[in-house]
């Protein structure tokens, strides 16, 4: 694709603007891998006066997990990753040098990356910095190909886009934690380009093991089956088939069998400690269990019972956005849209989905549909406003549940917006592209 260099003055300010954003994701990517390099550098974390954040590590889970599944231990057992406490106290999580254990809630699939990570880099320090570096290069790969497959002008802007992705604080925190939902959204994208493109077993590939370690993909196989890309479906099929017996090879079937036991428990979120905590609850981005944010805004007594029956609920709504989004027909440009959205949709189903990386994927679907658009200052300062939005974030240690609750709101409230106005556009577009050609006039 040649870029296309765009001139004018609104231009320059979208050149200005990407500069300044790119300068500023470099200093604090740069700032992050000395932290990531050296555990003990807190100064270089993004947050180095919070305890919680410069602590929490979401890839210990998965080193855990990794190590304790190749010896037949049971990978859903709280225990290993919590020390005893009563039923409604705080997890007491258990520590790996200055490192809190995250526990471990993913299907086991997602366990064939971490234990093959293991061998190359089998201590944590090395394992976690190893890890951070992959997540970076696969996002870094799917922004820069995504924004690119939008093609002309529209691609052009995509990519002087992207460092908002990158100079966003969620996206800089869900890497410091080395959380895998970044590269979960990330993989799932570079697989529906695939597929689109036709490379048919290198694609059914990433989406099988991004729906085999996430779940919430699959909503992209529903997309497949509405638009009959039968032969994507098959290989996504036979793929997720190679990828059970490899799991069941290498870690055997106990944990399997766990996951199922634990998958309940999953859905309705009472697997996850986190709902023990009420500052979590403030900054949980998930529709399911938007009660318990209200709960901890003084509002209503929402239970377990009722968060599920609003999951399957919203299951049903999402896969109707899903369809409708799937019927329509979709330009080069806008095709990438369609798959964030219903992606960023999906993300909203998890039980519990904290703010530190529930931002990323609207965050990058912002910066998409920006790009559908001239670089005017209208159009610019609504795509700063939503960005600065998406960017309230505040550490869980530094305020009380409720005001934390209250400050959530404003990021929460705008991922809704922007998958409000992805799906419309996205609905427009399918229309208008759908509508015969006017004929040509007749000749005089």
């Amino acid at each position: 694709m040649s870029l296309f260099l765009p001139e004018g003055a609104r231009a320059r300010a979208l050149l200005i603007l990407s500069g300044l954003l790119l300068a500023v994701a470099l200093v604090q990517i740069g700032r992050l891998s000395v932290f990531m390099l050296d555990a003990s550098r807190t100064g270089f974390s993004l947050f180095p006066s919070s305890e919680w954040e410069t602590h929490h590590s979401c890839v210990s889970a998965y080193y855990i997990a990794g190590r304790l599944a190749g010896e037949g231990r049971n990978v859903y057992d709280e225990s290993l990753y919590s020390l005893p406490s009563a039923p409604n106290e705080l997890r007491k999580p258990r520590m790996m040098g200055a490192f809190r254990i995250d526990v471990y809630e993913y299907p086991p699939p997602f366990l064939l990356l971490p234990r093959a990570l293991r061998l190359l880099a089998p201590e944590f320090l090395a394992f976690r910095f190893v890890w951070f570096v992959l997540n970076a290069l696969i996002v870094l790969v799917a922004v820069v190909v995504v924004g690119r497959s939008m093609g002309g002008p529209v691609g052009t802007r995509a990519l002087l886009l992207a460092p908002l992705v990158w100079a966003a604080v969620p996206m800089l925190s869900a890497l410091q934690k080395g959380n895998i939902q970044l590269v979960v959204v990330a993989l799932s994208m570079l697989a529906m380009l695939l597929l689109d493109r036709r490379h048919y077993a290198s694609g059914g590939l990433v989406l099988a093991f991004a729906t085999a370690s996430k779940l919430y993909p699959g909503l992209l196989i529903v997309y497949l089956l509405v638009r009959r890309q039968w032969r994507a479906l098959a290989w996504t099929a036979g793929w997720g088939a190679v990828l059970t017996l490899a799991t069941l090879a290498d870690v055997g079937w106990l944990q399997i069998h766990a996951f199922f036991e634990h998958l309940p428990g999953l859905l309705s979120g009472q697997a996850f400690p986190a709902f023990r905590n009420p500052a979590a609850m403030a900054m949980n981005f998930s529709l399911p269990s938007i009660g318990f944010k209200l709960k901890v805004l003084g509002i209503g007594d929402l239970s377990f019972g009722t968060a599920k029956v609003l999951g399957w609920i919203y299951t049903i709504v999402a896969v109707w956005a899903t369809v409708a989004l799937a019927r329509r027909a979709h330009g080069r440009s806008e095709a990438p849209l369609a798959w964030l959205a219903i992606i960023a949709i999906a993300t909203l189903r998890s039980p519990f989905l904290p703010a530190a990386y529930a931002a990323f994927p609207f965050i990058w679907l912002l910066t998409l549909l920006a790009a559908t658009y001239p670089p005017t200052p209208r159009a610019l300062a609504s795509t700063m406003l939503g960005w600065i939005a998406m960017n309230v974030y505040v550490p869980l240690d530094w305020m009380r549940p409720r005001p934390l609750a209250v400050v959530g709101l404003i990021p929460h409230a705008a991922t809704i917006a922007v998958i409000v106005w992805a799906v419309r556009h996205v609905l427009a577009s399918g229309r208008e592209a759908e509508r015969p050609a006017a004929a040509p006039p007749e000749a005089v």
